[in-house]
């Protein structure tokens, strides 16, 4: 069975770009930090769709990560995969 450290994988400290560093702050995070970060946002500026929760309407700020009005979950972290760099 393969062990995981804490330095690779979703642990491992990513840096945001501009776009996205505008959300959750341009410092290195884990991955997993950065994905919180960005539902924190989310629910904060209520951008869940009041009748299907699992869709995102974008505000500006999400717009210049996500690249459209609106995403869902699902889509979200393949968004976000592209504004983040090892």
């Amino acid at each position: 069975m393969a062990t995981t450290t804490k330095s690779g994988g979703i642990h491992a400290p990513v840096q945001p770009s501009a776009e996205l560093g505008a959300i959750v702050g341009n410092d290195k995070l884990p991955r997993s930090q950065v994905i919180s970060k960005v539902w924190d946002y989310i629910k904060s500026h209520k951008l869940q769709n009041p009748e299907n929760k699992r869709e995102i309407l974008a505000d500006d700020k999400l717009k210049k990560v996500f690249g459209k009005d609106k995403v869902t979950m699902f889509e979200m972290n393949k968004y976000i995969s592209q504004h983040v760099k090892a």
